[in-house]
């Protein structure tokens, strides 16, 4: 669970680097939850098809969207790639498994740009 609550505490914090354990987990656990509120969205008849999303899916995305961009430009800081690679995800699908792609490699194993490996802050 502590890979979960990481990008909680850190909810604004785009500076430094993520490894892939604390982006991966977090964000299967927040589309996880995601679905299980769209899912009772849709048993109360408050789901909006329009949109994908009633109102307890609805304020689950307004609260996890920013700490879900923080831990992913992190991510990106850790394969030592700039934070603005995350708007590689604005061209339609290729965008999308390309930004998938970046964030599934291994991370550089010692200092770059963005700091020391997230093993190393962790343990400091």
């Amino acid at each position: 669970m502590k890979w979960f609550f990481q990008p909680i505490k850190k909810y604004a914090v785009f500076s430094g680097r993520a490894g892939r354990p604390e982006f991966w987990i977090f964000t299967v656990i927040i589309f996880g939850i995601y679905f299980v509120l769209m899912g009772l969205d849709i048993l109360f008849g408050r789901f909006n098809k329009d949109f994908y999303v009633g109102p307890l899916s609805g304020i689950f995305v307004a609260l996890t969207t920013l700490p879900w961009i923080a831990v992913s430009v992190r991510r990106l800081h850790d394969t030592a790639r700039s934070g603005w690679w995350y708007l590689i995800q604005l061209i339609p699908l290729i965008g999308l498994l390309w930004f998938f792609v970046l964030t599934a490699r291994k991370g550089n194993p010692g200092d770059n740009r963005y700091g020391a490996p997230p093993e190393t802050v962790a343990a400091q």
